[in-house]
């Protein structure tokens, strides 16, 4: 049988079974094993099913092997245990109060300090679903209780908790990283100016929101002396300390990404427990819950890995890039294509799924045009953040609802967050019309 058609064949069958709510790593490992077996079941031209057990069981095997004993696998345990940590300790929890404080007299200063805490608690974190939940939780009750307008309370932290998968660490980094053969540390410095500018546009949406209409964010009427400001920011140094362990260390040059993560998860537990913040129930808790979302990543990365050796089997991305080769396609056209799937593939799939669905075919067109991966990479998870707050499966969405309850309908927290859309999209093409932005950090390492 033809590799091509039944390549075809399996993306339309992945997609059709997400679209019937099978997980996606059950999803993709199903597909990939039985169109292994398909074809070489067939490779003589006629059906023999026993020349076809062996070579797909050590297909499936060994690829899964191999991906679970992967080095730059460990990352993702350990950044989430970090940001499971880190919130224990409420360490990410006084970057919010810090801002809090400072930003308490501003028009909107609230949902400002919202956006700030989302970005300090992603620079910890890793996890824009992490991320959305845990500030929801904290943020989203106190603006509806000073009488903030639900659409601008919840849709600041809808957007905010998207920063979780630009802002190093990323999850979503470590796993394009690891398919992509590319370096997860350059990818984490390629993210920093991208997601900071992601971080001032919402700020910027925020505040001219309120400045067209004060009413939806009544003014802090009490008062905040300079001694409770210094307090406050002295009382955010943890935070502080670990992002510049991450950051700085890969940086500098003293050690790499697996070892940032590691050392800045101790840093966080002694931390903790120095600052009578942490238990050791509370340790416990946050493990627990870092197995449960590490087991869910695992086994969907295992699934993609392979996903990915079946395409590769099939031939299927070496005739779509000589498809669109053949029809000479410009680069803007090419990345206007690319983004578009994206978008239209992040109104229903997870981004995790999107991902791993994709690279397999996106990648080789990548290298064909010669763009730089790290850029692409960065471009990606922009696109992929896009995807966590647009109808009608934006997931931070769902998130926001299942904290702040029946009081505020999703579709109120999708309508305020139309302006913060539009804000994506202009930093979504700033990004990829100027790769600078995102090649100037890496580039200063080389």
């Amino acid at each position: 049988m033809d590799g091509t058609l039944i390549g075809i064949v399996a993306f339309a069958s992945v997609i059709g079974l997400l679209a019937i709510r099978v997980p996606i790593a059950f999803a993709l490992a199903a597909v990939a094993t039985v169109g292994t077996f398909v074809i070489f079941a067939f490779r003589t031209g006629t059906f023999a099913p026993e020349r076809a057990y062996r070579p797909t069981s050590s297909l499936v095997f060994s690829n899964s092997f191999d991906l679970i004993h992967s080095y730059d696998l460990s990352m993702i345990p350990l950044f989430v245990a970090l940001g499971h940590i880190a919130y224990k300790a409420d360490i990410t929890t006084a970057i919010y109060h810090a801002a809090r404080v400072w930003l308490a007299k501003i028009p909107g200063g609230v949902a400002m300090a919202s956006v700030m805490g989302c970005g300090g608690f992603s620079a910890i974190s890793g996890s824009s679903i992490a991320c959305a939940s845990t500030m929801g939780r904290i943020c989203c009750p106190e603006m509806l209780s000073m009488g903030y307008d639900k659409r601008l309370a919840t849709a600041s932290v809808a957007a905010g908790g998207t920063l979780g998968s630009l802002i190093p660490p990323s999850v979503l980094f470590i796993i394009y990283g690891i398919f992509t053969e590319t370096s997860i540390s350059a990818l984490f410095l390629a993210g920093i100016l991208p997601g900071l500018l992601s971080l001032a546009g919402f700020m910027l949406v925020i505040w001219i929101w309120v400045k067209q209409k004060p009413q939806d964010a009544p003014r802090y009427e009490g008062e905040i002396t300079r001694a409770e400001k210094r307090r406050a920011a002295i009382a955010a140094w943890p935070a502080v300390a670990l992002f510049a362990t991450i950051v700085g260390g890969i940086y500098g040059g003293f050690f790499t990404a697996t070892e940032a993560a590691a050392i800045s998860v101790s840093l966080a537990v002694a931390i903790g427990f120095a600052q009578r913040k942490l238990t050791f129930r509370a340790l416990w808790d946050a493990l627990r819950e870092t197995c449960i979302q590490t087991t869910s990543i695992f086994l969907i990365a295992a699934g993609a890995k392979i996903f990915v050796a079946f395409i590769a089997l099939t031939g299927v991305a070496p005739d779509i890039v000589q498809a669109v080769t053949d029809a000479e396609l410009s680069p803007v056209v090419l990345m206007a294509a690319i983004a578009l799937i994206y978008l239209a593939l992040g109104m229903f799939l997870d981004p995790i799924g999107i991902m791993v669905l994709t690279l397999p075919l996106m990648v080789p067109l990548i290298e064909t045009y010669g763009f730089d991966l790290i850029w692409f990479g960065v471009v990606v998870i922009k696109l992929l953040e896009i995807g966590l707050i647009t109808p009608p499966v934006g997931l931070n969405v769902f998130v926001i609802s299942s904290v702040v309850g029946p009081s505020v309908a999703i579709d109120r927290i999708f309508s305020g967050l139309v302006r913060f859309l539009s804000v994506d999209v202009i930093v979504l093409i700033i990004i990829m019309a100027v790769p600078w932005l995102s090649l100037f950090i890496p580039g200063t390492l080389q």
